[in-house]
């Protein structure tokens, strides 16, 4: 199973997004070997903190 989630899957919320982030880094130390899903899980994360917030005029 890939690392990354497929467009068809449920969106995670950016709570759920952050605890997978942490579990990544539960050692002190990010494998490079995970970075690729670290990034993607960042991105994920940030497009899911700004769900419902509206853009100031």
């Amino acid at each position: 199973m890939s690392p990354f989630p497929r467009e068809s899957e449920t969106a995670l919320s950016a709570a759920e997004l952050n605890v997978r982030i942490r579990d990544l880094w539960a050692d002190g130390e990010l494998p490079d070997d995970r970075r690729p899903e670290y990034e993607a899980l960042v991105v994920e994360w940030a497009a899911a903190s700004l769900d419902g917030v509206e853009r100031a005029a």
